[in-house]
């Protein structure tokens, strides 16, 4: 039987604030969260890295910056710059979009050599990568295309969505993704993951990670059920 306590679950949440409009105070709030919460990362746009990196220095909470978001449709070589300055100023894991159009048209090569670059840009800096596929866009077969990619370059995760395109996580995807990666390659959810009983949802089926903006009323939730039974750790299975 699979148990976890709310320090452990509050370690799954990628805190996420990747408006346009977030303010140095949106940022500055953000940050101030994850640290109280235990998350696990604060998932923030590549420019305000050098803030956020500052702001949790010593606190555990990563520092995650999206590359090429959220359309992905840059060049290879502009993806690995992107990452690298991102790097440079303080993250500690990059959650980048795949060239949507290139999976689309079966230019496996191309999807191959970016997520090698990518990856090997990370991990040569000690950095977590994830690949996010922006599920909505691609059929099962193009997922499953970019899982056999995956299962070869071993990104750290691969992630479902941007929750910025047509739809975001859903229980089928994290499910065809899980059950066809190598178990080193982890699974992250985002988009639309709002309330408890969906977290709790990804989390069952395998999600080690969980992208969202509503982690704190999810924890908070979560907190009270257990308060209300009495017990310390939460049954998953």
């Amino acid at each position: 039987m699979r148990t976890c306590t709310i320090e452990e679950l509050s370690h799954l949440i990628d805190h996420t604030n990747l408006h346009a409009d977030a303010t140095t105070a949106d940022l500055t709030k953000l940050c101030e969260e994850a640290r109280t919460y235990g998350f696990a990362m604060v998932a923030i746009n590549q420019v305000q890295v050098p803030l956020c990196a500052r702001l949790l220095a010593g606190s555990g909470v990563h520092v995650g910056a999206a590359i090429s978001f959220p359309l992905g449709q840059t060049t290879v070589r502009s993806k690995v710059a992107e990452t690298l300055v991102a790097i440079e100023d303080g993250a500690n894991e990059i959650d980048y979009v795949v060239n949507v159009g290139a999976v689309r048209d079966g230019n496996w090569d191309l999807v191959h050599d970016e997520m090698a670059q990518i990856v090997d840009a990370c991990h040569a800096h000690d950095v977590l990568c994830k690949v996010i596929f922006e599920n909505c866009y691609l059929t099962d077969e193009q997922k499953l295309g970019l899982c056999q990619v995956a299962s070869d370059v071993r990104p750290d995760f691969v992630k479902t969505s941007t929750g910025f395109g047509t739809g975001g996580a859903t229980l089928d995807d994290v499910r065809l993704m899980r059950a066809n990666v190598p178990a080193e390659v982890k699974v992250k959810a985002a988009g639309g993951i709002r309330t408890a009983d969906d977290f709790l949802a990804y989390v069952r089926l395998g999600a080690e990670r969980i992208g969202c903006s509503a982690g704190i009323p999810i924890i908070e939730e979560l907190r009270r059920r257990l308060a209300e039974t009495g017990t310390q750790e939460l049954t998953l299975e």
